[in-house]
């Protein structure tokens, strides 16, 4: 069934005409080990090439049982229909999905590597966070001792102020004190003297 969709299809591009390089599809030689591309459309013309197994031609035009075909390096010869197939060989599909996981895990690993350094720069926010918290706290502490201290020197201002006004009341009751028991002297010694004048007159 593969041969007749390719016999098909070749039809269909020889109706278009040789030309037609836009219905150009690319094929590849089915999995032996090698087939000769000739010059034309027959065993009895020239081999230009020896294609392996897998390689991939460009289909250019087709003739009964045998196709024209354009290498990767634009060569252009016959080859036989029945030895192509649309299918990519296995080994093409597998460095083909070898290529893809080697991509997919470089993707993977930029996106580890990414994650990495997200979750060390959310340690670092969380670090940040705490220490903030804790100077925040001391920040807190720090306000309420210095309110505690203010208090502490207004009311030393107080007790100074009520000190010094206690300390020249007392310096006034000393004077006071001073001045009333040097006045009771006097008033002795004037009685006194007063007395002993009394006394030496009534002697006379």
């Amino acid at each position: 069934m593969r041969k007749s969709l390719i016999c098909f299809l070749m039809f269909g591009l020889s109706l278009l005409g040789p030309g037609f390089a836009g219905a150009a599809q690319d094929i590849y030689v089915r999995g032996i080990a090698k087939i000769t591309m000739r010059t034309g459309p027959g065993v009895d013309h020239k081999i230009v090439a020896m294609l392996t197994s897998g390689t991939k031609l460009e289909v250019v035009d087709f003739q009964d049982d045998w196709s024209q075909v354009k290498t990767g390096d634009d060569k252009i010869g016959w080859v036989l229909t029945r030895f192509l197939t649309e299918d990519a060989p296995l080994a093409q599909t597998v460095e083909k999905l070898k290529k893809e996981n080697e991509s997919l895990a470089a993707s993977l690993e930029k996106m580890k590597e990414k994650s990495r350094e997200l979750a060390r720069k959310n340690s670092a926010l969380v670090d940040i966070e705490q220490k903030y918290k804790e100077l925040k706290q001391e920040s807190a502490d720090f306000l309420k001792l210095d309110a505690e201290y203010k208090k502490l020197v207004q009311l030393s201002e107080e007790q100074k102020l009520e000190i010094t006004s206690l300390e020249q009341n007392l310096n006034n009751e000393e004077k006071l004190w001073f001045l009333s028991g040097a006045g009771v002297f006097i008033v002795g010694l004037f009685l006194g003297l007063s007395t002993r004048k009394k006394k030496k007159n009534s002697l006379l």
